[in-house]
């Protein structure tokens, strides 16, 4: 190959991988308002939609009925965090605010942030469960073999279906130092 074809094909793949990262850098600050917009939509996550199923319950609880809520965890990497619910299951009352403990400890040995990603089994149930406050809302800072308690609380819509008796909460606990490094 001479050297204008190499300096040429050089320069061509410079200014893909220029393109490459400025598009990866548009996707990253789009991905917030794409997230804002999907809340909107689907009402997940959207604080007034949160508000107005609130009101929507009026303040009156299902005494007659028991939803069983499990409470499980897991971690994508074995051994660098302590992570798991204080209590494994919750009877509670549709209608009726509960609040869940999880217990965290950072053993990776250096300060990081990390963060809990929800899910609501089976998914069918989740547009009526809803969290009022919960530590997966932001990033958890943690130093070097810090622990803590982090607090959830929670509603079961009164309209949950009469088919489903029981509801499991699950987060994900992600260290965002070593999810970055894995890029």
């Amino acid at each position: 190959m001479q050297a204008a074809d190499r300096n040429g094909a050089n320069r061509r793949l410079t200014w893909k991988l220029v393109a490459f990262t400025a598009g990866s850098f548009a996707f990253g600050f789009a991905l917030v308002p794409l997230y804002d917009l999907l809340c909107n939509i689907t009402g997940a996550g959207n604080a007034k939609a949160l508000a107005q199923a609130s009101d929507r319950q009026g303040g009156a609880v299902d005494e007659q009925r028991e939803v069983t809520v499990e409470l499980l965890t897991s971690l994508p990497t074995v051994g660098n965090w302590e992570f798991r619910p204080r209590v494994g299951t919750l009877k509670v009352h549709p209608g009726r605010l509960y609040e869940a403990e999880f217990y965290a400890r950072n053993l990776t040995g250096h300060d990081t942030v990390a963060q809990a990603i929800p899910d609501v089994a089976p998914a069918r149930a989740t547009a009526w469960f809803h969290k009022t406050e919960c530590f997966c809302f932001t990033p958890q800072a943690f130093r070097a073999g810090e622990a803590r308690p982090l607090k959830v609380r929670f509603f079961v819509d009164r309209d949950l279906p009469a088919y489903i008796d029981r509801l499991t909460l699950s987060y994900t606990f992600y260290d965002g130092v070593s999810r970055i490094a894995a890029r």
